[in-house]
């Protein structure tokens, strides 16, 4: 295995193109279960139907947990959204309709979206008063067992060079209430400063669902709590200020 060709940078990550294939090479120290559990739920993904980079081994590469997968040629949704913007609106309903397509699948062993949210909630480093009103929240909320991919991103949709998608990154994996991720998703648009992309896309998937705007506004505090459990400091306080929305928001 070559590293040679560096594609993508992330805080405790590095992903390399190989020839055919494609290798993310995890800091040293990284949590061997996370990325055993990583390569576990985009295995059964695949299982279930989903497009997503075929895995073809777990290796060790200078010490370091490595997912080695086929490399998948084509652009992100997020790249064609800059690179052609007179058609951002008709790539974000297209990634709509991916998502929604997600919600449909069985993917049964995944981990419990509304147990893996208590977790992170305590590990907020929030005030308890603050914690014990999400957790009243995240209980009052619908329990459901849809497939939420917990990082629904245009950067993690590869649209391939024979036009067919493909979805990556399913470290955050769980199953839940669909509405929780499509809030998830939105927050995402939010915190790199895209408003406009994401009132189009929660517009978009409410009209495709019949599901009410303000029923998705509902997972947002619980959401943003969450993320606060592993961001920097200026998402954080980005993310406090929907965490510390009023109860009837």
């Amino acid at each position: 295995m070559r590293l040679d060709r560096i594609i993508a940078v992330r805080n405790d990550k590095t992903v390399y193109k190989d020839g055919n294939r494609c290798l993310k090479v995890f800091r040293s120290g990284y949590s061997k279960a996370d990325v055993l559990s990583e390569a576990l739920n985009q295995a059964r993904a695949e299982e279930a139907g989903i497009p997503v980079p075929k895995i073809r081994e777990i290796a060790v590469i200078d010490g370091k947990w490595t997912i080695v997968s086929d490399y998948v040629t084509g652009k992100t949704l997020a790249r064609l959204m800059v690179e052609e913007k007179e058609k951002k609106k008709e790539y974000t309903e297209l990634f709509a309709e991916l998502q929604i397509g997600l919600f449909s699948k069985k993917c049964p062993l995944l981990t419990n979206l509304r147990d893996k949210m208590r977790r992170k909630i305590a590990e907020t480093g929030l005030d308890k008063e603050l914690c014990n009103r999400l957790y009243e929240r995240l209980e009052a909320l619908p329990e459901h067992d849809k497939l939420c991919h917990g990082d629904f991103d245009p950067s993690n949709v590869i649209l391939t060079d024979e036009g067919t998608p493909c979805i990556l990154d399913w470290a955050h994996a769980t199953i839940g209430n669909a509405s929780a991720d499509v809030a998830q998703t939105y927050l995402l648009f939010r915190l790199k400063g895209d408003i406009p992309g994401a009132e189009n896309y929660l517009k978009l998937f409410c009209q495709k669902t019949g599901t009410a705007r303000e029923y998705v506004e509902k997972w947002m505090p619980i959401v943003a709590a969450c993320r606060m459990a592993k961001c920097n400091e200026k998402e954080r306080g980005f993310l406090y200020s929907w965490v510390n929305a009023p109860d009837e928001y």
